[in-house]
């Protein structure tokens, strides 16, 4: 399709807009390099861990692992589908979005393979709701953006992507992260690592309640659609936190299912807040409400 005109030539940039902020903001923080990473105190650390631990870990780096792949391959549609409705200052902001998942997925490999050392197929690690999630869910809900990018597929898309797989389940991995680093005071890059993925994901978050807000706020109806989208994942995101952390009797570092259930659903309900806050919101108040969201660092 050729290009009628361009909005950087007719109308300029609008860098007043949320997403260009977060566009600033990704340029200040989201340089990290994962290869410059020394991690000479995380494996005298790895090798006093017990076989258990070790294992846990393992899981739990795995899941990210696939995951964080999981969304740099399901991200182009969304782009896509932003840059064909001709919001360009958003596809900016997204352009540093898929660099900075490719990014996790070089982190958490780096991890893996010269922490861990684990190199072989770590797919037997992934349960049901797992599999249900990132294998099948997510790939099905963002390619659906090639074909369909109406209002109501991009809110689907983002609940699915920015409100559970990012806000909750992310979230909640990042928790297990530092309640094992901080507790025992160990794997000190890996914990860097976690933190600057954390930052990073937060801009991702606040991008999804933004594109959900505008969405809201030009058909309210759409909340119908978040709001269910979010219902319907719920069980089985909270499934695969039984399936990383329930396989082990007991679980080491002290761990608990419950804790960590207790605190995906909370992240669950605030992402939920987020948008429900946002109805009937005008798109100045929503841009207003984004500003502080990306301020404060807390989407």
């Amino acid at each position: 399709m050729a290009h009628a005109a361009f909005a950087t030539t007719t109308r300029g940039l609008r860098r007043d807009l949320a997403p260009m902020k977060l566009f600033e903001k990704a340029k200040r923080l989201g340089i990290w390099n994962p290869s410059e990473f020394d991690f000479t105190k995380d494996k005298e650390d790895w090798k006093r861990l017990k076989d258990d631990e070790r294992a846990v870990l393992v899981h739990l780096s795995s899941v990210f692992q696939a995951g964080e792949e999981a969304v740099t391959l399901d991200l182009l549609p969304l782009i896509a589908a932003i840059a064909r409705d001709g919001h360009i200052e958003e596809e900016i902001y997204l352009t540093s979005f898929l660099w900075e998942e490719a990014k996790h997925v070089d982190f958490f490999q780096r991890f893996l393979s010269e922490v861990a050392g684990v190199n072989g197929d770590q797919s037997h690690l992934h349960g049901p709701n797992y599999r249900f999630l990132f294998y099948e869910t997510l790939p099905a809900t963002m390619n659906a953006l090639m074909t369909d990018s109406s209002p109501a597929a991009l809110a689907k898309a983002s609940a699915t992507y920015n409100m559970v797989i990012e806000g909750m389940l992310a979230e909640t991995g990042y928790h297990a992260y530092f309640t094992v680093c901080d507790k025992f005071d160990i794997l000190p890059t890996q914990r860097m690592g976690i933190t600057h993925t954390k930052q990073d994901e937060a801009r991702h978050i606040a991008y999804g309640v933004y594109l959900l807000s505008r969405l809201m706020a030009e058909d309210p109806d759409l909340f119908d659609v978040v709001e269910s989208t979010m219902n319907e994942l719920l069980a089985p995101a909270l499934g695969i936190i039984e399936e990383t952390l329930g396989s082990y009797n007991p679980i080491p570092f002290g761990l608990t299912v419950a804790d960590f259930t207790d605190f995906a659903l909370g992240q669950f309900q605030k992402r939920f807040d987020r948008i429900q806050r946002a109805r009937g919101m005008t798109l100045a108040e929503i841009d207003r409400e984004t500003h502080a969201i990306i301020e404060s660092g807390d989407a």
